[in-house]
C-alpha cells in the first residue's frame, strides 16, 4: 500500500471514532421514573423548581451542598441534592436540566443547566459537581 492510502485510512478511522464518541455523549431527556428504572445510569431530567418547598443551602455549614425539590415533565416531584454551591439567581430559573441518578429517595445531580428568563435573550447557566 502506498503511504497516502495508509494516512487516509488512519484519518477515516479517527473520524469514525470521533463520531461514535460524540453520539455516546448524547442522551435523551428522561424523567425521575426512568431514573428509578435504571439506577446505575446517569440520566438528564428536565423540570421546574417547586417554589413552595424550601431550598436548603447553608454556606457556613457546607458551601458545596444544596438541595431543592423539582417537578419533572411527568409531574413527579423529587428532592434533588447537588454537591456544589447554589447558583446565583437559582430561584429565578424557568427550567432546570439535571444530569444525575437516583440514590435512595433523592436524585443526586452531577451537572445542572439553568434556563433563566431574560428581557432580550435566553441565558443558560451551567453548574458541575462531583457525585
Amino acid at each position: 500500500m502506498k503511504r497516502g492510502h495508509i494516512i487516509a485510512i488512519i484519518i477515516i478511522a479517527i473520524g469514525i471514532f470521533a463520531l461514535f464518541s460524540a453520539f455516546g455523549d448524547m442522551s435523551r431527556y428522561s424523567t425521575f421514573g426512568d431514573s428509578l428504572k435504571h439506577p446505575d445510569e446517569l440520566v438528564k431530567v428536565v423540570g421546574v423548581l417547586v417554589k413552595e418547598k424550601q431550598v436548603e443551602y447553608d454556606p457556613e455549614k457546607d458551601p458545596n451542598l444544596f438541595s431543592f425539590h423539582m417537578k419533572d415533565q411527568d409531574g413527579q416531584e423529587k428532592r434533588v441534592v447537588m454537591n456544589a454551591a447554589k447558583p446565583q439567581d437559582f430561584n429565578k430559573s424557568e427550567k432546570i436540566v439535571l444530569t444525575g441518578k437516583m440514590v435512595g429517595e433523592n436524585f443526586v445531580a452531577s451537572d445542572m443547566l439553568l434556563k433563566c428568563p431574560s428581557k432580550y435573550k435566553d441565558e443558560e447557566i451551567f453548574v458541575r459537581s462531583e457525585i
